[in-house]
């Protein structure tokens, strides 16, 4: 093991930790009994300090495919492998993801953990809904294969558990068959937040639904947005799918040192809203995009994370109700646009209904999600929009989360003494314990 600082995605919190890099199971429990307590941790893909612990157990070299049945669109490969090389394995065979959060550059382990959703689950759910079986280490040592009908309480307890149930080994799922590697967009230019809201909900036929939005313009076209809605292309759609040359691009530019402090600011950020809304020229309109852009966008820019700065930034993602879409949205823009320290992105989608994952996030209802630098004036913005997020019974993500504090968390997750109840029978000692399970009280 070797001593290393390390963060999650929003570089907040920062700590100094060991880093232990198994190359198999039984490398995994042999480490996990020689420590007193550890947390798994993938890409680092996650946020907050939902991955960090004093002492982390990386999958990352665990990154083997055990197998792809072509036939029924059935993957199995080890917890560390990242979703890019999934994709480069999958689509030129005709399958996509079930799943897919908004970067590639995680592991199939972290997708479990985070029990991750993306522009599909109005339609399709989150990851566990496709997942078919996975194999985990236990605190003691032992191994458990956990599906919907062996170990259920252990499967649906790790789909979204953060890593705190143990240490995810290998896992199986099913794809999603497609033609090409396109995708038909349609782009709605929505001029306020009230046509957008109505917009999401009028086109939720379509499998694919996510909005950018604007909250730093305030008055009558406050919560502007583009709405862009998505489904595969067909083979009469592409002339020329060519599946089989496909392949993951690489970052086409990369940030290589952190911004200063003041480069986000009310001014910068309007200048980029401006260019970005204006960039759309027509009221409604569709076109044929590339597989890339159109779900992973920012992954074309390597270590964009650091346009925050040394002192990191928090992805604050909240779901709400459906009965609370206009008005609750709007009181919690209003309180956004107000503060002035809002940044690039902030994205609105629809969630279907809830799964049986007793951490798991999504609940039926809009969930928006809003990046903030790290700011005193930040944090304290943020306990405000908790109160009214509770308010509405909403929760927060906690694979996004960084500062929430226990009573929220106990609030919005209603079946967390379930969870810790587990906990306590398979990991009596607490071996398994982060920095984000210690400050919410799970651990």
């Amino acid at each position: 093991m070797s001593k290393t600082e390390i963060a999650g995605w929003g570089n907040y919190p920062k700590i100094k930790a060991e880093v232990a890099n198994p190359n198999s199971e039984e490398e995994v429990s042999a480490i996990q009994a020689k420590l007193q307590n550890f947390i798994p941790q993938g890409a680092k893909k996650s946020y907050g300090d939902a991955s960090l612990s004093h002492n982390v157990i990386s999958s990352l070299s665990l990154n083997r495919t055990i197998g792809f049945d072509t036939e029924n669109g059935i993957y199995t490969c080890q917890s560390g492998k990242m979703l890019n090389d999934v994709l480069d394995e999958i689509v030129p065979h005709g399958y996509f993801l079930p799943v897919t959060p908004g970067t590639k550059f995680i592991t199939v382990g972290g997708a479990i953990g985070s029990d991750i959703h993306g522009k599909n689950h109005h339609k399709d759910g989150c990851f566990s809904e496709h997942l078919i079986s996975f194999k985990i280490v236990l605190a003691d040592g032992s191994i458990k294969v956990c599906s919907r009908t062996e170990n259920a309480d252990l499967f649906w307890a790790t789909c979204g558990g953060m890593g705190l149930t143990g240490f995810i080994t290998e896992a199986s799922f099913k794809l999603k068959p497609i033609a090409t590697s396109k995708i038909v967009n349609r782009t709605i230019k929505c001029s306020n937040l009230s046509e957008l809201v109505d917009a999401l909900f009028a086109n939720q036929d379509y499998t694919y639904s996510v909005s950018w939005i604007d909250y730093i313009t305030s008055g009558k076209n406050m919560g502007r947005s583009l709405l862009y809605l998505g489904e595969h292309a067909s083979e009469n759609e592409v002339p020329e799918p060519k599946l089989i040359d496909f392949k993951t691009p690489k970052p086409i530019i990369g940030i290589p040192f952190n911004f200063p402090s003041w480069s986000i600011n009310p001014f910068t950020v309007k200048a980029f809203d401006e260019l970005y809304y204006h960039k759309v020229l027509k009221q409604d309109s569709t076109a044929v995009v590339d597989i890339e852009p159109y779900f992973y966008p920012l992954d074309a820019v390597n270590n964009w994370n650091r346009i925050y700065g040394r002192t990191g930034f928090t992805q604050y993602q909240f779901v709400i109700g459906e009965e609370h879409a206009r008005q609750g949205l709007s009181e919690v823009m209003k309180e956004i646009v107000k503060s002035r320290t809002g940044s690039f992105i902030a994205v609105l989608k629809l969630f279907g209904e809830q799964n049986e994952g007793w951490l798991s996030f999504p609940k039926k209802g809009v969930t928006l999600t809003v990046d903030f630098g790290i700011k005193p004036e930040v944090l304290k913005l943020l306990d405000r929009l908790d109160d009214m997020i509770a308010e509405m019974d909403g929760r927060l993500y906690l694979a996004k989360d960084a500062r929430m504090k226990p009573d929220m968390f106990a609030k919005g997750y209603p079946k967390l003494g379930q969870f810790k109840k587990l906990l306590s029978e398979i990991d009596p000692e607490g071996k398994f314990r982060s920095l984000q399970s210690d400050r919410l009280g799970i651990t």
